[in-house]
């Protein structure tokens, strides 16, 4: 488990978006370190694990469980392609493309989501129980802007 030993207080903006923002940076980067020995960043153990739960997805479909574009998730889905964790498939019609984990793939989860859970700990600690909890509920809050 990675162990946060300093507190780095940064003066925030007059923009709450810009506050939120950096603060989605701080955390995406904690976690693609933790994560690096995987291989994986954290928005690609994201969308692996999505499908690992769906077992096979439509790009579309995907896309809407992952509260992405589907530009976005194209541009996700394609080092996982040629890296050999994800099969992309001709789908239902000519119009749809199915979207499954491989073998290599299902291994690259089993090895980022312990990495991801060490991330876990580590912030809950840094956070502290309650805190985490509040913040939660904030980010929910803010989620709602958009349903």
């Amino acid at each position: 488990m990675k162990h946060i030993d300093k507190v780095y207080p940064k003066h925030p903006s007059p923009c709450n978006c810009m506050n939120m923002r950096r603060a989605s940076r701080a955390v995406t980067q904690f976690y693609d370190e933790v994560l690096k020995p995987s291989g994986l960043t954290t928005a690609q153990l994201a969308l692996l694990r999505h499908l690992e739960l769906a077992e096979k997805a439509t790009i579309s479909g995907l896309a809407k469980t992952m509260r992405i574009d589907r530009t976005t998730l194209n541009r996700n889905m394609k080092p996982l392609a040629d890296a050999g964790l994800i099969a992309i498939n001709p789908g239902k019609d000519s119009r749809t493309r199915e979207i499954m984990l491989t073998e290599t793939g299902k291994a690259a989860v089993v090895s980022g989501w312990a990495l991801w859970g060490e991330a876990q700990e580590s912030l809950q600690e840094y956070m502290g129980e309650e805190d985490l909890a509040k913040l939660n509920q904030l980010l929910a809050k803010l989620e709602a802007l958009v349903p």
